[in-house]
C-alpha cells in the first residue's frame, strides 16, 4: 500500500514551490487534485513551451495528479469546491498576497465548512511583517536568504544558484509539514493552519555557510568560488570526443591527512605527501596555487569519468561535473532505475527524473502530469455524484470545462 494512501489533497498550486510539495504528496500515494482556471489553468503550463501544448515544465512539477477546472471568480464554482472540501484532508495554495482573501477562500472560510481541514499556504515572505505583501519567485527569495552572498567568486559580486532549492526546497519543507500534520490528525481528528516562508525556509539551506563564520550571524560569510583551502577545488579534464569542454571539469574533496595521502597515491603521485610545499595543512594552504597546478597537470590527462572512475575507486570524495545531459545518459542512474519513461497524451515517450526517496513498503509508479480538465467528470462524479446532465449545465455556464 503506497504511504499516503487515503490522503486526499486539494492542490491550488501554481509554477514551481506549491506543486512541488503537492507533487511529492503524490508519490507517496495521496490523491492530489489540482484545481484550475477552466481554459487557462496553471501558469506553470505555458512556460518556455512554445507551443500550444503543456510545457516541460508544468510536466517535470505535476506528475500523478489529476486536474479539475472550476470558475471561482463565479460564486457557482466556488459553491461547488465548498461541496468538494469535506471529501478532503489537506489544501494547499501558493497563489500571490491576497488572492485567497479575494476569492474568499481563507482558512476561517474553509474551516466553517470543513473543521478538521489541513489549510497549507506558501508565500514569499510569510502572512506577516513588512514585506508580507511582497511577491517572490526561486532568485528572489534565494537572494533574500542570503544565498546569492555566499555564491560566486571571492571578490566577484553575488550570484544566482543554479538549482531552484527556493521553490522546491521550500516546497519540500511544506510537504513535510503537511504529512506531519495529517499524522497530527489521525491522532487527534483535529486540522491546522500551516504558513511557510520562502525566505525563512531557504535559510535552512544556508546553515552551513552562516556557521562557517563562526561569529553567531555578527560577521557576513564570504563567497568561496568552488574551491577550499587546499587540494579541494574544481580541477579541468581532458575534454571527451565532441565536448566543447563546458563541462569538462571534476570536483574533489580532500580535507583531512588521509584524504590528501589517498588523493595523492591515486594520482600516482605519492612524492607529493613528502613535498616540503604539501605536507600538512598550513603548507598546502601557502602554497595554494602550487598544488592545484600539480593536480591539474593529472586531471587534464584524463577524462572527466576517467578522472572520477580513478579517484572514487582509490576512496577519494569526487564527482565528474554532471551536465543535465549527462543525468539522463548515465549509467549509475540506469541501473537503479532513477530515470523514469512515460507516455505523455501531448509529448508522447518522454524521460523525467525520478524521486529520490526509496521506500521498501511503498512504491507508487509515475504518471504524467494531467491534461487541463482532464478528470473534471470523473473527481465530481465521484466526489459529489453529479450526473453528465449537470456537468453539462455546469459546462455550458462556464463554471467548469470538460475535457
Amino acid at each position: 500500500m503506497p504511504a499516503l494512501d487515503g490522503l486526499r489533497v486539494l492542490d491550488m498550486t501554481q509554477y514551481e514551490a506549491g506543486t512541488s510539495c503537492t507533487q511529492a504528496l503524490a508519490w507517496h500515494g495521496a490523491d492530489v487534485v489540482k484545481i484550475e482556471q477552466p481554459g487557462v489553468g496553471d501558469p506553470g503550463r505555458g512556460v518556455g513551451s512554445g507551443a500550444d501544448i503543456d510545457s516541460h515544465y508544468f510536466i517535470n512539477w505535476n506528475a500523478n495528479k489529476r486536474s479539475v477546472t472550476i470558475n471561482l471568480r463565479d460564486e457557482r464554482g466556488k459553491a461547488l469546491l465548498f461541496e468538494m472540501l469535506p471529501h478532503y484532508d489537506v489544501f494547499v495554495e501558493n497563489y500571490g498576497p491576497g488572492v485567497m482573501e479575494k476569492l474568499g477562500l481563507t482558512y476561517e472560510a474553509l474551516k466553517a465548512v470543513h473543521p478538521s481541514i489541513i489549510y497549507a499556504r506558501l508565500k514569499g515572505f510569510g502572512l506577516s511583517g513588512p514585506f508580507a505583501g511582497f511577491k517572490s519567485f526561486d532568485p528572489v527569495a534565494q537572494n533574500a536568504a542570503g544565498a546569492f552572498s555566499v555564491t560566486g567568486e571571492n571578490g566577484g559580486p553575488p550570484m544566482r544558484p543554479g538549482a531552484c532549492v527556493g521553490d522546491s526546497g521550500t516546497g519540500m519543507q511544506l510537504a513535510f509539514a503537511i504529512t506531519s500534520a495529517y499524522v497530527q490528525k489521525l491522532r487527534t481528528g483535529e486540522g491546522q493552519h500551516i504558513e511557510i516562508s520562502m525566505q525563512e525556509a531557504m535559510t535552512y539551506y544556508v546553515r552551513t555557510p552562516v556557521a562557517g563564520t563562526q561569529s553567531w550571524g555578527d560577521v557576513a560569510a564570504e563567497r568561496r568560488g568552488n574551491g577550499w583551502n587546499g587540494p579541494t577545488d574544481l580541477y579541468p579534464c581532458k575534454p571527451m570526443p565532441g565536448s566543447d569542454g563546458a563541462d569538462d571539469y571534476v570536483y574533489v574533496i580532500a580535507l583531512t591527512t588521509r584524504m590528501w595521502d589517498t588523493f595523492c597515491a591515486a594520482m600516482g603521485r605519492p612524492d607529493m605527501v613528502v613535498d616540503p610545499r604539501f605536507c600538512d595543512e598550513q603548507a598546502r594552504i601557502d602554497n595554494n596555487d602550487a598544488l592545484k597546478a600539480e593536480i591539474r597537470a593529472w586531471t587534464v590527462q584524463h577524462t572527466k569519468w576517467e578522472a572520477m572512475q580513478i579517484l572514487g575507486e582509490a576512496g577519494v570524495p569526487c564527482s565528474a561535473t554532471h551536465s543535465t545531459y549527462d543525468l539522463f545518459h548515465n549509467p549509475h542512474f540506469d541501473e537503479r532505475d532513477f530515470i523514469q519513461d512515460i507516455d505523455h497524451p501531448e509529448w508522447g515517450p518522454i524521460r523525467l527524473l525520478g524521486w529520490a526517496p526509496k521506500m521498501e513498503k511503498s512504491n507508487v509508479p509515475m504518471t504524467a502530469a494531467p491534461l487541463l480538465a482532464e478528470h473534471t467528470r470523473e473527481v465530481l462524479s465521484d466526489d459529489l455524484g453529479l450526473c453528465d446532465e449537470e456537468l453539462a449545465k455546469l459546462e455550458s455556464e462556464g463554471i467548469v470545462s470538460i475535457r
